[in-house]
């Protein structure tokens, strides 16, 4: 694993848990959002991700049965290949359907990464002092950041909140899901039929997919209907009677017909926010406050920026190796245990002098290698290193965190400390 070998002054268990530790790991691999990766991270999917089977079957199954019952009696009625033509273009806008459904629900929506800590508080004046304290109330006093902070877009003042999660504060436009737990960019909201947060990146793609998912309903409703009228006129009967001699074309006029009405009013819901620059989550919240909205630039500019616009690079690599002093996504060893900054401190109780001392879980390795410098220097002839104390008390604190440091070793199953027994 190493291209070099260990230092000298690294004991035996310690080489040992280092040299047989496993491969480096990647950031889909130690995510700490909801999200479910594919394909070592190539795909990304929110964490209900199988919405998609029942989503790609509500398409699928009713475009079959118009190609296999309905299509192939319209294919007798019309002349010049045109029968052929109607099922081929149900086939191929049914598949593009699926493609942009899987290019929606697949993508990083623009998840805005987490920091690994807290960013550090400033005092900018745009918080007034009673909410810090209200803040600092409802968190146990354990943190001195506002909860909001004041930002101007096109002269409108905005509130950016603060994310407990994320530990940062959210660009304007930005929300956290709960459901995928990821602060998204322009969030607009979750969907639960493509599975994923709709975002910067893939909103474009989700208005293709409903609006699709709307022409390819009307198209097999509007032929439904078609290939009840040829058999009207053919055999002379009503409609009723046309019905019985195609049950599968009233099935499907009845099932595209509430399927239209769905996603074609949310087609006509969302050609709205695109016209006026709003989001799903930002029309709810500014209906209700009576805000005005900042992001508003005209329809034509409106639409040209949503539509149109380049998709901007993913700000996450997920397949990019863990580095192994990122705090934010790796852990470190300590004394074989591995310790990420999101477990509890373990803390040991240290007798000496009838007092007891709290010595931390990551400062027995800076113990242990005082105990090995201890011992190498108690092979030579020279008097104790000069570092060491030499009064009685301090010394009897000195084996007492020998004594500890011993049984915490033996207690994880790193073997004997033999040189920690030769400082007596």
């Amino acid at each position: 694993m190493y291209g070099k070998s260990l230092p000298h002054h690294i004991s035996d268990s310690n080489r040992r848990i280092i040299e047989t530790s496993g491969p480096s790991r990647r950031v889909y691999q130690v995510w700490k959002g909801s999200n479910k990766f594919f394909l070592e991270g190539r795909l990304i999917f929110g964490p209900d991700a199988r919405s998609l089977v029942l989503t790609i079957s509500l398409i699928i199954v009713p475009v079959i049965l118009f190609a296999i019952f309905v299509s192939q009696k319209l294919v007798d009625e019309f002349q010049h290949h045109y029968g052929t033509l109607i099922i081929a273009i149900a086939l191929i806008f049914a598949a593009y359907d699926i493609i942009l459904l899987f290019l929606t629900s697949s993508r990083d929506p623009g998840i805005v990464p987490r920091n690994a800590h807290p960013p550090e508080p400033t005092d900018n004046g745009n918080t007034s002092p009673s909410l810090c304290a209200e803040w600092q109330g409802s968190h146990g006093g354990s943190s001195s950041l506002p909860p909001t902070k004041d930002v101007f877009v096109n002269g409108i003042i905005i509130k950016v909140k603060y994310c407990n999660t994320c530990m940062l504060y959210r660009p304007p436009r930005c929300s956290h899901c709960s459901i995928c737990n990821n602060c998204v960019e322009r969030f607009d909201h979750h969907c639960p039929w493509v599975g994923q947060c709709i975002g910067r990146r893939n909103y474009h793609l989700f208005f293709m997919f409903v609006s699709s998912t709307t022409i390819l309903c009307l198209y097999v409703f509007a032929f439904c209907w078609v290939n009840l009228k040829k058999i009207m006129e053919a055999n002379e009967c009503s409609l009723w009677a046309a019905v019985l001699k195609s049950p599968v074309s009233g099935i499907l006029i009845i099932y595209t017909f509430i399927a239209t009405w769905f996603v074609g009013g949310l087609t006509a819901f969302h050609v709205y926010l695109i016209c006026t620059n709003q989001t799903t989550y930002e029309n709810f919240r500014y209906r209700y406050d009576g805000k005005m909205n900042p992001y508003n630039h005209g329809c034509i500019h409106n639409v040209k920026e949503v539509l149109f616009s380049s998709v901007p690079k993913s700000m996450n690599n997920f397949r990019a190796k863990v580095k192994e002093d990122s705090a934010g996504f790796t852990s470190s060893h300590s004394l074989g245990r591995v310790v990420s900054p999101d477990m509890p401190k373990t803390s040991f109780d240290l007798e000496s002098g009838g007092k007891r001392h709290t010595v931390a879980a990551e400062e027995l390795e800076d113990i242990q290698s005082q105990f090995e410098i201890g011992a190498s220097g108690r092979c030579d002839t020279q008097p104790p290193h000069s570092s060491w104390p030499r009064d009685k008390g301090n010394w009897e604190i000195t084996h007492d965190m020998e004594a500890l440091a011993a049984e915490f070793g033996m207690e994880h199953g790193y073997g004997d400390r033999r040189n920690m027994r030769g400082i007596s």
